[in-house]
Parts: structure tokens; sequence; C-alpha cells
């Protein structure tokens, strides 16, 4: 392909939409090719860099997707589950790659990307970042190597306007412990706590969340036995750094065959 590939972004009025139209901007490799709000939002119609309050950039946001996708080779996609389940079919129509960063999705949204993706690429991840994709790696590592004896805390903070939790990274960490064990995680996850619980049941993945003022992202994952514990932490201070992830995600996607992938294979981590 000779011209950058075009991409769309989803949601572009939030602060990680509007994240990754500078970053768009600033690309020498991709280019904007169309802008999406939901019907009825105050930007539709506008010019993009004017609705930001900057100059006119040519780009008028719209509220039909498939007409946008249309005109584009990669979606970028951190909006909320009910809206990326509808554009992952969209996408898949368009045979345009579709990088999904949104999280709190369940269990039958995933099954609808996953047969979304039998017809395109889909890059879904819930952590775009290099640091975090290693930290996964490193947790399902360490997992693998220590046994029940260990308990496992994954604690995560974000900021007070984060309305999923845990929030998607702490469900990829928590993944990673389970599967380096061996286990299902959705027969050890522990997520509430709140009153007489009882003593911790051996085996269980733990999850806290804390939210509070502007805090892009922190993770732990503890690992405590006995006398020690382990802890590996992530902490993230720039958003444009989940921004850029998704930008490589879309370029890396363009010339591979229909599936599903995550930032581990983008990013060549992958053991498979």
């Amino acid at each position: 392909m000779t011209e950058q590939p075009g991409v769309v972004v989803t949601g572009v009025s939030g602060r990680m939409g509007q994240m990754l139209v500078h970053e768009i901007l600033a690309s020498d490799k991709l280019r904007l090719a169309g802008a999406l709000e939901r019907p009825g939002h105050d930007w539709i119609g506008q010019d993009l860099g004017t609705a930001m309050g900057g100059a006119p950039l040519g780009v008028l946001v719209g509220d039909d997707p498939l007409e946008a996708f249309a005109r584009a080779q990669a979606v970028i996609d951190f909006t909320a589950p009910a809206a990326t389940v509808a554009f992952a079919d969209l996408a898949a129509q368009a045979r345009a790659v579709h990088v999904i960063g949104t999280t709190g999705l369940s269990d039958n949204d995933l099954e609808r990307i996953k047969a979304a993706a039998r017809h395109a690429v889909i890059v879904r991840a819930g952590n775009m970042s290099l640091g975090v994709n290693l930290l996964t790696q490193l947790t399902k590592r360490v997992a693998a190597a220590l046994d029940a004896d260990w308990d496992i805390e994954i604690v995560e903070t974000h900021h007070n306007r984060k309305v999923d939790a845990p929030s998607g990274t702490a469900l990829m960490l928590g993944e990673a412990a389970a599967e380096g064990r061996g286990v299902s995680l959705a027969e050890v996850s522990d997520r509430g706590r709140d009153g007489l619980t009882g003593a911790r049941k051996r085996g269980d993945i733990g999850f806290a969340a804390i939210r509070g003022g502007d805090v892009v992202g922190e993770h732990d994952v503890i690992f405590a036995a006995a006398g020690e514990r382990i802890v590996l932490r992530h902490i993230a201070s720039d958003r444009a750094l989940f921004a850029r992830g998704a930008l490589k995600a879309a370029l890396w996607g363009q010339d591979k065959r229909p599936g599903e992938y995550d930032m581990l294979d983008v990013l060549g981590l992958s053991e498979e």
C-alpha cells in the first residue's frame, strides 16, 4: 500500500479520542480519515479541529460508522462495550483493522468480537503500552514458578472518572496469573471483600480498585507468602503512550490475516 493507511477515531470528543487525533496528525505513517461521535452529540457536523478548539482540519465529525469505515483502513476504538460490538461488525464488513482499547466487555461481547474477527483483523488489548505487556509476561512466569502458598493480589489505581472496575489491565494481569498457574480466572477471582468475609481462600487471585484524582494508571501484582513478598509494578504517567500503542497496532495489522490479536502479537512478545 503506497498511500498512508487512513484511520477513523471513534468517540473522538473524549480524552483518549482527542489524544489519538493529536498522535495521528503527528504521525508520518498514518492519516486521519474520519472522526465519529454518537448521534445527537454537539460535535456532529463540525470541523474536528474547530470542535477541539484549534484550527480547521478539513475532517467533519460524523455519526455514520459504516460510511466512515468504508473510506478507511483502520478504526481505533476506545468507547463503550455496546458501541464497540457494533463497530466490530461494521469494521469487519469494511475489512478495516479494528483496534479495540475498550474495557468492561462481557463474555457475550467477546463472542461477538470473535465472530467479527473471522472476516477482518481485530487487535484487542486491555492496555496498549509496552511496559504493561511486559508486566503481563512477567506475571505469568512468576505465577508459574510459585505454588498456591503464594497469594496473588492485583491492585489498580485510576482517575475518578473511570467507570469500570477492575480495570481491563487488571483483568489482563489476572488472566496472565491464572494462565501461569494453569487455572481459570473465573474460578479463582476474588473481587469483593466487605464485612466478615472469612479467611482468604488458598489459590484465589484477588483484585482491589482505587479511584481518585487524575491518575492515569497504576498496577501492582503482589505475590505474598509467609515472610516475603514480590511486587511487580507499572506506573503510567502519560495517556499518550496508550494512543501511540494503538497507532502501532493499526499499522501492524495492515498486512495480517483476519483474526483476533493482542498487543503481545503487535510487540513481538507472543509466546505462540
